[in-house]
């Protein structure tokens, strides 16, 4: 097999989630366990850091990731979904799956998969698991794909789990209020194993402290722990004094990335490196500042209020649902821009009018639709927007919409290119 051969079976033989929305979720750990069993139990072969959440979970696990490997330990990352290239989701110290290693796994397994019949998850995360286990990585941040209960990477026994925000997103798969929700995050939450909260949600607080007491789990809400304060912010990243129960630890603590909301993850982020320093990690202090201030150069995390350009300012972010869209909002009007160009699309199976009664009515939009089968249909979601008092124009494909934008932004404007993780994949530049 070719590399784009071994793709195209994989995409056309797998449900995959990303493209056909919820038809590919498997609500059963059965067939990542059968994989798992075949391949001699890989996930039990590294220690591991699990991450779930509804916003800042990979953005969380690529500053863990970043700052273990500044501290001298071979690291694995799996995340999800990719943005340009299938092999960014499983990376050893930063570097992306080689290319021959997925040819041979699905070349060996390829019987395997007929029998088990997996979803494109499920084999995924079979192979980062066996691909972590034969690099003898020291440690792996495992990011979770949806939910936690019933996805494919809680098969893990992992040395803390940390849980981020929890909004609102997928309530078709897990539940239409912010506790069931919460519960489902909460059930990567392990017997014994420390577990991190990054933000206190008043309304769903009892539903972790429920499960970690279930599982004599020790509970952290980083919040109560650690305070971040932002110092300086400028469009290529952030500094921030960090406070552990009250005493300045950290100050003038360096980021790379540049969204506003990495305050909210970044609590949990050390709040969970202290614990694993409790566990025997050797993580020093420079470790964390090296791996926080270079954590995009050292993971390749793209697509995270990232600048493309300047003369207009084109920025694009992958958040995509009512929290995610809200901090973008806060950020740019933060930049008090003379106007918005925003390019948007959206996925066919959430509700899109809920954001789009969000966006400000001022913006100059550019409606469009990734090139995937679970993308909302263009023209469709311009009806919806022309509801809501958007202006706007469709377009067929995400390059038009963001080419018409660049044509008619002024220098001194803005352009935004988000609504969809798919949207912001199909940027060229990126």
């Amino acid at each position: 097999m070719t590399y784009q051969e071994c793709l195209d079976y994989l995409y056309q033989q797998l449900p995959m989630f990303q493209r056909i929305g919820n038809v590919a979720f498997k609500k059963s750990l059965d067939n990542i366990l059968a994989l798992c069993d075949a391949l001699g139990q890989p996930q039990h072969r590294f220690k591991s850091v699990h991450v779930a959440g509804t916003n800042g979970k990979g953005s969380s696990s690529h500053m863990l990731a970043s700052v273990l490997q500044s501290a001298g330990y071979k690291t694995g990352l799996y995340t999800s979904p990719h943005l340009k290239s299938f092999t960014e989701r499983v990376r050893v110290n930063g570097a992306e799956l080689p290319q021959d290693y997925l040819i041979r796994f699905v070349e060996q397994n390829k019987d395997l998969f007929e029998e088990v019949k997996p979803s494109f998850f499920e084999m995924t995360v079979a192979l980062a698991f066996r691909y972590f286990a034969d690099e003898q990585v020291d440690v792996a941040v495992i990011e979770v794909g949806l939910g936690g209960r019933l996805d494919s990477t809680n098969i893990i026994t992992p040395e803390l789990s940390l849980i981020t925000n929890i909004g609102f997103d997928h309530q078709a798969l897990l539940g239409d209020t912010l506790p069931e929700i919460a519960g489902e995050k909460a059930g990567i939450i392990k017997p014994h194993i420390p577990a991190v909260v990054s933000t206190k949600q008043a309304d769903i607080v009892q539903v972790f402290e429920q499960k970690a007491a279930a599982e004599e789990a020790p509970l952290y809400f980083a919040t109560d722990h650690i305070a971040v304060q932002v110092m300086e912010q400028n469009m290529e990243g952030q500094v921030y004094d960090v406070f552990s129960d009250g005493k300045l630890w950290l100050p003038s603590l360096q980021s790379d990335l540049a969204g506003i909301y990495q305050q909210y993850n970044l609590p949990g982020v050390l709040q969970s490196l202290l614990l694993l320093r409790d566990r025997g990690f050797a993580i020093p202090d420079e470790a964390i500042r090296q791996g926080i201030a270079h954590a995009k150069a050292i993971t390749g995390l793209k697509g995270r209020w990232q600048v493309l350009g300047y003369n207009p300012l084109t920025i694009c972010d992958t958040g995509h649902n009512v929290d995610g869209i809200k901090q973008i909002l806060t950020q740019l009007t933060a930049l008090q821009p003379q106007h918005v160009h925003l390019v948007f699309g959206a996925v066919n199976d959430k509700d899109v009018t809920i954001i789009l009664q969000l966006l400000p009515k001022d913006y100059t939009y550019y409606f469009c639709q990734a090139q995937i089968p679970r993308a909302l249909p263009v023209a469709e979601l311009k009806e919806k927007a022309d509801q809501v008092g958007l202006q706007g124009t469709a377009y067929a494909t995400v390059s038009e919409a963001i080419a018409a934008a660049r044509r008619n932004a002024k220098p001194d404007e803005v352009i935004f290119i988000g609504g969809s993780t798919f949207v912001v994949a199909e940027i060229d530049e990126l």
